[in-house]
């Protein structure tokens, strides 16, 4: 049976582990739904962007939901990445996902053929409100992702046309005046979402806005601590949540991040250009220095130069130094030394691109 859907605590945006050959690695992925469900997290988002929705086939998109679903069982809520710029195959997806037991569905904003948000609401979503009963929705807003956004009166019109069936939306606009006006106009019974893990905490503070929770990245690699931050915020103990967000500080930075890269022309000429490495690239590369056996990204992602893969190791190491229990849950559920990891050269040369 289904977990009720509570928008509210702190999700995991969960990433894909590949195998060797580049291919779906079930079992991997159902140990770190094991994992998640361990270290207190409120539920888990299988193939949405973390996950590299965009490169699974629908098969494998269908297979995560199910083993999350199954893994879950009534520990943890599951909300099902179902979101596509095809609204059939949304509709389909979003089927699959009720038949199967999730929780709810995570539908994000269609993406390059660029709808107007009038068209957002009556052709994708209101459809699939209609064309799947009962399951809850949750509109998924990062125009720097889809060149769309679905606008918040549009959302407003959802939401308190249909209460149950929208009840939240994650936010990864980075507009905190925009959930503002989205609180006046949903109401308090509306839950938004952070999907910013550094934006998490300003979120959840801001009275006039009222975050219920997130949606998060680098869960998949603390998901206890990030729990345990939102918990301590929403009970109202500040001075902890504050504490562990500044512990965490280095990594948030790195969901997605910039660095200056090199490009030599065929005649020698040397230039500068500046790479965006984004979700999951990042998280996924910290995962695998640290031991966990995710794999690497699928193409047209792929590894990152020394220099960002420096980075992350740096922030790792900064967040270990903190607080080392932030990152030894790892050495428990999947038989690593992050402490050794972290030390080795050898485990960063590997997910370093040659």
């Amino acid at each position: 049976m289904a977990v009720a859907f509570n928008p509210a605590g702190a999700w995991t945006a969960l990433v894909t582990p590949f195998d060797a050959r580049g291919k779906l690695n079930k079992e991997i992925f159902a140990r770190f739904c094991e994992f998640q469900s361990a270290e207190g997290i409120t539920g888990i988002v299988p193939a949405g962007t973390t996950g590299e929705s965009p490169t699974l086939t629908w098969e494998e998109h269908n297979e995560v939901v199910e083993i999350a679903v199954q893994v879950a069982g009534e520990k943890i809520g599951v909300l099902a990445g179902t979101g596509s710029n095809c609204t059939d195959e949304a509709v389909a997806a979003t089927k699959h996902a009720r038949e199967c037991g999730a929780s709810a569905a995570l539908l994000v904003d269609c993406y390059y053929n660029g709808p107007s948000s009038l068209e957002l609401r009556t052709e994708y979503y209101e459809k699939i409100i209609r064309w799947v009963p009962d399951l809850p929705l949750v509109p998924y807003i990062i125009p720097g992702r889809t060149g769309a956004a679905l606008s918040s009166e549009d959302l407003a019109i959802l939401h308190l046309t249909f209460p149950k069936r929208v009840p939240a939306v994650k936010q990864a606009t980075g507009d905190l005046e925009r959930m503002r006006k989205e609180r006046e106009l949903c109401g308090a019974g509306f839950a938004i979402m952070s999907g910013d893990d550094d934006l998490t905490l300003p979120m959840m503070k801001d009275a006039k806005l009222g975050a219920s929770g997130v949606i998060s990245v680098m869960t998949n690699v603390v998901p206890g601590a990030i729990a345990k931050m939102v918990a301590a915020q929403r009970a109202g103990d500040g001075a902890t949540a504050e504490r562990i967000s500044q512990q965490l500080q280095p990594i948030f930075s790195l969901v997605t991040f910039k660095l200056p890269g090199e490009r030599v022309l065929p005649g020698g000429k040397t230039l500068t250009v500046e790479d965006r490495f984004r979700n999951p690239t990042p998280v996924k590369t910290m995962l695998a220095g640290l031991g966990v056996p995710v794999g690497p990204c699928r193409a047209p992602l792929g590894k990152m130069p020394k220099a960002a893969v420096e980075r992350c190791r740096a922030a790792l190491q900064e967040v270990f130094r903190a607080d080392p229990s932030h990152l030894t849950p790892l050495n428990k559920h999947f038989g690593v030394n992050v402490e050794k990891q972290l030390a080795d050269d050898a485990a960063w040369a590997a997910v370093t691109r040659a």
